[in-house]
């Protein structure tokens, strides 16, 4: 973690969402929740399944071989000027590659009863001594007003380093020292995104965009649909450093129409998610999801596609458009691949409702309409 960065808490996990469907105001289930809610169903109409499975464009994820070639190494921590130290390709970097798959040093309960630091120092005494050098070895940054006198200096050090470089596992908290060197791009600066797996115990890292050779990899540590001024403001308070990533750096004229990409792209998610509360039509929010990627595009910001599209595809479930379910599922499940691995229970879910759109927990909670697909998007 770059010894710029102030002492933050913790990083969301993953990556920023998008606004989904309030399932305590609508009878119809919240999107991206298709893990807990997939069924199976029994119905007349197959004849239409079979054309959408015939019409849906089907993508070889097998050439995203989700694991890290330990061979070719795919980045090095470097010092960087003005940064500390960060990250940096060796090579050039597939869109979908896994860069890092990585267990914690320790987890926390986010909840903490008693004291933070004997909390964090009797997790430290459960690590082996090149554990602990790897843990000393972190960046931290030092609490407003300075260190607790009445408290041992070495125990207050390394809860800011847990501090600093923390970041949420689940329902935990985890320190993963390697995911941890990775600096902080806004919009569409950042090219990696890192996400929890609970089943396996382990954070992973993905390449969301191509990366060249000697190009820095930056994650992102919060919501950047924001304006600059307000990112750059969250950024110094929560984490100590003024941004100055390509997108923060652009030219005043070029950064206020950047910010306006991004301000649409927020006001079209809270439009998409009426569409739960029966507020807009199955047409209308494939249209709202249709420009938030092409805004998206415009803008650079590749995140959050693979849910942009699995919400597509909850509503043409809904509306039981099985040709447009899979194609926009097809999308989904390309797009989780980039973001999460190709061997994601995500991107397994969509390549079900793919192949079966009727298997779809919204299939035909709504009345019937053609919503259309993702058109060249696909």
């Amino acid at each position: 973690m770059s010894s710029m960065k102030r002492r933050r808490g913790l990083r969301k996990d993953t990556k920023p969402s998008s606004k989904g469907f309030d399932p305590s105001a609508s009878k119809t289930p919240a999107l991206s929740v298709l893990s807990d809610l997939l069924r199976r169903r029994t119905v007349w109409f197959a004849l239409i399944i079979l054309a959408a499975i015939a019409s849906a464009v089907y993508y070889d994820l097998s050439v995203f071989h989700d694991e890290a070639d330990v061979r070719r190494p795919a980045f090095k921590v470097v010092d960087l000027p003005g940064k500390g130290k960060g990250v940096v390709a060796l090579r050039d970097i597939k869109q979908g590659e896994l860069l890092i798959r990585e267990e914690p040093l320790f987890l926390l309960p986010t909840q903490i009863q008693g004291s933070p630091t004997a909390t964090v120092h009797r997790a430290l005494s459960k690590l082996n001594p090149e554990q602990l050098s790897i843990f000393h070895n972190l960046s931290y940054i030092e609490p407003t007003g300075g260190f607790n006198l009445e408290e041992e200096h070495a125990h207050q050090v390394a809860l800011a380093i847990f501090q600093t470089n923390a970041v949420s596992a689940g329902g935990a908290s985890g320190l993963f020292p390697q995911m941890a060197r990775l600096n902080h791009g806004c919009a569409g600066a950042f090219t990696a995104v890192y996400s929890w797996r609970e089943r396996e115990g382990v954070i992973v890292v993905h390449a969301i965009k191509p990366i060249k050779k000697g190009e820095e990899i930056l994650t992102t540590y919060t919501n950047t649909k924001k304006p600059r001024a307000e990112r750059r403001n969250f950024l110094s308070q929560q984490y100590g450093f003024n941004c100055t990533c390509a997108v923060c750096s652009l030219p005043d004229a070029l950064s206020r129409a950047s910010d306006k990409r991004l301000a649409h792209m927020t006001e079209l998610l809270e439009k998409l998610a009426r569409w739960g509360h029966a507020n807009i039509d199955g047409e209308e929010a494939i249209e709202v999801v249709r420009k938030i990627w092409d805004v998206g595009e415009r803008e650079g910001y590749w995140s959050e596609r693979g849910r942009l599209a699995a919400d597509a595809t909850w509503v043409a479930a809904g509306h039981s458009d099985a040709v447009a379910t899979g194609e926009w599922a097809t999308l989904a499940a390309r797009w989780y691949g980039y973001e999460l691995g190709v061997d994601s229970t995500h991107v397994q879910e969509m390549q079900q409702t793919r192949d079966r759109p009727e298997t779809h927990a919204a299939w035909a909670t709504r009345d019937s309409m053609l919503v259309g697909g993702p058109g060249s998007r696909l």
